[in-house]
């Protein structure tokens, strides 16, 4: 991920691309944001716009496009322009998880448990994760 502080808009929007994704967690295309954000505004907003903000190309979007596109990927509008705010990154990356079926499972099924049996369902949690990611290490 980008540092926060002093993102681009460029950097930003990237940044929703890579993290919010559909529940098989494959990115979404610029031509269907933009289709989406288009049928959000009724206003213009082409596929070609869309590359445009996303490479940093143009960077001075109107309102009601920042609007259509925090409302695609569902974060506040002030994501596109809080440079300490953390916190909505954050957010944007719970978000994305929560919608991969899976990952909602688990939460949900962890709710009410005590602070012992969350501590235990972490542990597990980094133990499976320590084991996937020495299977994915090329052995030499």
């Amino acid at each position: 991920m980008p540092e926060r502080t002093g993102q681009s808009l460029a950097d930003r929007i990237e940044h929703l691309f890579q993290t919010v994704r559909r529940p098989d967690r494959t990115p979404y295309s610029n031509e269907e944001v933009a289709r989406c954000c288009r049928e959000l505004t009724g206003e213009s907003f082409s596929t070609t716009y869309l590359w445009q903000l996303r490479t940093g190309r143009r960077d001075n979007p109107t309102k009601r496009h920042l609007e259509a596109l925090a409302s695609f990927f569902e974060v506040p509008v002030a994501y596109f322009f809080d440079d300490d705010d953390g916190l909505v990154h954050e957010e944007v990356a719970l978000l994305s998880a929560m919608k991969d079926a899976g990952v909602r499972d688990v939460a949900l099924r962890a709710v009410g448990l005590s602070a012992d049996g969350l501590g235990t369902v972490r542990d597990l949690i980094d133990a499976i994760a320590r084991r996937e990611a020495e299977r994915r290490r090329p052995t030499s």
